[in-house]
């Protein structure tokens, strides 16, 4: 009862983070994965290290690997596990990519205000 509660707490922070005014919007989000991927394997973002992106790499691994570690046919436990791992991710996903694209504002905005 308290992981549910847990999750959608979690949820729910996502949510309000993606609507609040002046925030990055959702689309604005998930299209700077990717670059934001890219930007912490160069070494061009210190706002997320490797050993964050190599634990959310992990959690990709675990949603689509056949193997749990609650088994699915034990039916609301094995996909419960799997739902709260999916949260997660998108919750994590989401808020750092929301960093990602503040901190790419910023970039944008120094470079302007220099030339």
């Amino acid at each position: 009862m308290m992981a549910k509660a847990t999750r959608a707490a979690a949820a729910w922070r996502t949510y309000r983070e993606v609507t609040r005014p002046g925030s990055p919007k959702l689309m604005t989000r998930v299209r700077a994965i990717p670059r934001m991927i890219g930007a912490v394997m160069r070494g061009q973002y210190a706002g997320m290290g490797r050993s964050k992106l190599a634990l959310l790499g992990l959690g990709v691994v675990y949603l689509i690997s056949p193997i749990d570690v609650v088994p699915d046919f034990l039916m609301l436990i094995g996909v419960a596990d799997d739902f709260g791992v999916f949260l997660w991710l998108l919750a994590s996903l989401l808020g750092e990519s929301g960093r990602y694209v503040q901190h790419e504002r910023h970039v944008i905005q120094a470079r302007l205000e220099e030339g």
